[in-house]
């Protein structure tokens, strides 16, 4: 992979997941169903979608003749602050928000197949580079995606939600080999019905991720009665973005609202929200970060981490954050005032781990307690460290701490962590730690390391220093399956591949009649190579036997096979519109 400087400031725990883009690995029927989804799309979408749509596709580099690579849109995208990188597939969700945050688009290497050219439920470079990417181009709209993914990553997701995730991958990826049976995909798809009727309460990753379906995904803005396209999903489905705008589709004003509605990713859509500007994206989407737990904090927040059973941390008053796995709250007048974390744990402030105070060190959990010391009119963390030595806070001293809440603290202080001219945490020996009689701490169990907060500001999915912390995000184990086409379609992408090179001037033109025999005696299903032979004689101004067989071999097709009639239909309508002479559109 090409670097740049924004390519440069992806973390370690993200890169596990990006892969080489298998360029050498797409069929030239792999490219004539990109440049026939591109030229449909710029054919329709210059008409409907968001106006950035066209100078966007200009500005990203993406052409409609070829499949685009990796280096070439980097080369680009870095002049508008994005960068692009190749995945396998779906990648976890929280992982796909964190890629958006450092401003990088998580495109699928795979392409749909010919069967699927309409719409598939699986990522794949159409959706990714042709949707995503030009819209980015607009910076209104760019900085919401950026912000979209800052705060999606921190959304707590369930246990549940990562048995969603896994259970649709598998389904994309069936549904995405045109070799599977219906057999194997009518199971993937009762699995994932399972899965879906099985998920309890909504997590914060959930709504979040509803919210990205109805703005990133399949956004519509303007007013409700003409809006226009800008959701990636919209304009990568040639299906989808033609019936989208029917009065069939019911439009509704977004809303923070559009969060809590369901979608199902295998159907077409039968509502979808309008938003009258961008503006008006990152309003909605800073109404639903106030109620997330990374905005709220405290008790709420704490039961969001303990139902996640994940990594997650809780940062106080102080500035202190404490990454690990949450199991328990005490509390108080629906107040946090006791947090505990089991296995792995480690301390950290302004997002860097805290020597001395890693994993290895709190290897078996962490626990403090939450709140104001009784008798203290001030918070401790804000005590200077003349004024904690005045109350006895200072190394060796014997130290007694009683909370409001009820906790009780004491022992001998050994040493107190200070940072930005704050008290963030004490680590005390020979200590005993109590609420309500019950036992929190003892002596025997080593140094007592007490965070120090009046309360718990924040708190979100994930380790403060996930580095230090040691976060990796695994490649998938089930991959996308890499097709492995018989002799008979291998002979068939070699007509494909002539006839491109034909366009491109590399091959003889007197070469296309006998392709065309050899395609319709062994391959008479194919229609995409017959138009894009066509589009040939149109283009050289050729009216003759030939053409009109071809033609008369389309209109046969769009007859007899209802589910590649509109798709040859749009196609004929295309040619009818180029000029002679040309090789069809250009952006």
């Amino acid at each position: 992979m090409e670097m740049n400087a924004i390519l440069e400031k992806l973390p370690e725990h993200l890169m596990s997941l990006v892969i080489d883009q298998p360029y050498d690995e797409y069929s030239p029927q792999d490219q004539a169903v990109w440049r026939y989804v591109m030229r449909q799309n710029v054919r329709y979408l210059g008409r409907v979608a968001h106006e950035t749509y066209l100078e966007g596709l200009r500005k990203t580099g993406i052409s409609l003749d070829r499949i685009p690579s990796m280096y070439g849109m980097n080369r680009i995208l870095k002049d508008i602050g994005w960068a692009a990188v190749s995945v396998d597939g779906f990648i976890p969700p929280s992982a796909f928000m964190a890629f958006q945050a450092y401003n990088i688009l998580v495109i699928a290497a795979d392409i749909r197949p010919v069967d699927r050219i309409g719409y598939t439920p699986a990522p794949d470079i159409i959706h990714e580079a042709a949707g995503h990417a030009p819209i980015i181009a607009d910076q209104e709209y760019s900085d919401f995606l950026r912000r979209f993914g800052e705060i999606g990553s921190k959304a707590f997701l369930s246990p549940q939600d990562y048995k969603l995730y896994e259970a649709i991958r598998h389904l994309s990826i069936i549904k995405a080999d045109p070799y599977s049976g219906n057999e194997a995909i009518g199971l993937a798809e009762r699995h994932l019905n399972e899965c879906s009727k099985n998920m309890g309460e909504p997590s914060e990753l959930a709504r979040i991720r509803s919210l990205h379906w109805w703005t990133v995904e399949y956004g519509l803005i303007g007013n409700l009665e003409n809006p226009r396209i800008y959701g990636a999903g919209l304009l990568s489905s040639i299906a989808e973005s033609a019936n989208c705008l029917n009065p069939e589709v019911k439009k509704l004003p977004l809303t923070v609202e559009a969060a809590n509605v369901n979608f199902d990713i295998t159907e077409p859509q039968p509502q979808l929200f309008v938003t009258p500007d961008f503006k008006t994206l990152n309003s909605v989407l800073d109404e639903f970060a106030r109620t997330m737990a990374f905005r709220r904090g405290g008790l709420y927040g704490m039961q969001q981490a303990i139902r996640s059973e994940n990594t997650g941390t809780c940062v106080y008053s102080s500035g202190l954050e404490v990454s690990g796995t949450f199991v328990n709250v005490l509390e108080k007048n629906r107040e946090a005032v006791y947090i505990q974390a089991k296995g792995p744990v480690n301390l950290n402030y302004a997002g860097r781990e805290l020597p001395s105070h890693g994993k290895t060190y709190h290897s078996e959990g962490f626990g403090s307690p939450v709140g104001m010391i009784r008798n203290l009119s001030v918070p401790l963390e804000n005590f200077s460290e003349e004024e904690l030595g005045q109350i006895g806070l200072s190394a060796g001293e014997q130290l007694n701490l009683d909370f409001e809440s009820g906790v009780h603290v004491a022992g001998i202080v050994k040493e107190l962590t200070i940072r930005d001219g704050r008290l963030i945490l004490l680590s005390l020996n020979d200590c005993t730690v109590s609420c309500d009689g019950k036992a929190l701490f003892e002596p025997s169990w080593g140094t007592y390391d007490m965070a120090v907060g009046k309360k718990i500001v924040s708190v979100y999915s994930g380790p403060a220093d996930p580095a230090a912390f040691g976060l990796i995000y695994p490649a998938p184990a089930e991959k996308t399956h890499k097709l492995k086409h018989d002799g008979k379609t291998l002979k068939l992408h070699a007509i494909y591949r002539k006839v491109r090179d034909i366009r491109e001037n590399t091959c003889s033109f007197a070469l296309l009649p006998s392709l065309w025999e050899e395609l319709k005696q062994e391959h008479p299903t194919d229609w995409l190579c017959a138009l894009e032979m066509l589009e040939l004689l149109k283009t050289n101004k050729i009216d003759d036997n030939f053409s009109r067989e071809l033609t008369a071999f389309l209109l046969s097709k769009q007859a007899s096979e209802p589910a590649l009639s509109k798709l040859i239909a749009d196609g004929l309508e295309m040619l009818a519109g180029m000029e002679p002479g040309t090789a069809g559109f250009s952006v």
